[in-house]
């Protein structure tokens, strides 16, 4: 079984603030780093440090060289990266002293995807491999109906929520990465037990993945439920957190694991993560995690 993730790339532009900037306001930033990011790719490296076979799927600009380097380097197979005349994607982020973050998304190169692209890229995998999917990236109705014709396992983590996603069939998703927010907005509450309960009476053939921040993580199925709490840390940047999760999450569920170990594995990789600056160079490997994991 293979994963394919077809997702953004972008160039992340951090800041450290005091605190996140108001409307009308100017305020001088400690601190200015630039990281790859996007959740397409934080996920792919998430996978790959996790050791899972990981195909990436997407375009940048000539200013992308960065992200073909970095998935040499952390084994992201980067075939399907395609280089066109748009600049890359890129995000202006603000982290603050309590290091909860604010994000500026510029799409790029990554609302730049063809239907011939995708056909292209699809044809390389089979039923029964995973497509990983965000909403960060633009065809995404016209991705799913491809992959679901082709029998293969559809992953999606509808962030950021808006209107776009209106338009993709949520019935043809096997599996729901959300946090709480797009949760809720998916399912119309607030309340966690009423989001998974509504969740899947809407798609009772999907599995559930829904994180809650300080609160933890709960799966659920139409046969089975599971909480994971937190492992407590003092977090330096929670950027990618939720893309370390979703990438251990599902190299757990490729590999066979139970839904507890997997649960527990990707929660200990995000603890290890936050305590990190950064996107794709706060996610730990694989061997960090298990370590982690026996000394807990």
């Amino acid at each position: 079984m293979r994963v394919l993730n077809i997702g953004s790339l972008n160039l992340d532009y951090v800041y450290a603030v005091d605190h996140i900037i108001l409307p009308g306001e100017t305020e001088a930033t400690g601190e200015m780093h630039i990281y790859l990011g996007g959740k397409g790719i934080n996920q792919s490296m998430a996978l790959a440090k996790a050791g899972v076979e990981v195909y990436h799927g997407g375009m940048i600009g000539a200013d992308g060289q960065p992200f073909l380097d970095a998935c040499m380097e952390y084994g992201v197979n980067a075939k399907h990266i395609q280089i066109i005349e748009e600049k890359t994607g890129h995000t202006i982020i603000q982290v603050d002293r309590n290091a909860q973050n604010s994000i500026l998304l510029y799409g790029g190169a990554n609302q730049c995807l063809t239907e011939a692209f995708v056909d292209q890229v699809l044809a390389d995998f089979s039923a029964g491999d995973i497509l990983l999917l965000q909403n960060e990236v633009n065809l995404l109705p016209y991705i799913v109906d491809k992959a679901y014709e082709k029998g293969m396992q559809i992953a999606l983590n509808p962030s950021p929520y808006n209107e776009k996603l209106d338009a993709v069939d949520m019935s043809k998703i096997t599996i729901f990465l959300v946090n709480e927010v797009e949760g809720g907005q998916i399912a119309g509450t607030s309340d966690p037990q009423a989001i998974l309960k509504t969740m899947l009476e809407k798609y009772p053939h999907a599995r559930i993945v829904l994180t809650l921040g300080k609160d933890g993580a709960v799966y659920g199925d139409a046969h089975e439920t599971h909480f994971q709490p937190i492992f407590p840390v003092k977090a330096v940047d929670t950027t990618a957190a939720g893309d370390t999760f979703t990438g251990y999450f599902l190299a757990g569920l490729s590999e066979g694991m139970s839904i507890p170990d997997t649960l527990r594995m990707s929660a200990k990789a995000s603890s290890i993560a936050v305590t990190r600056p950064g996107a794709v160079p706060s996610i730990p490997l694989r061997s960090e995690v298990m370590e982690a994991l026996r000394n807990s």
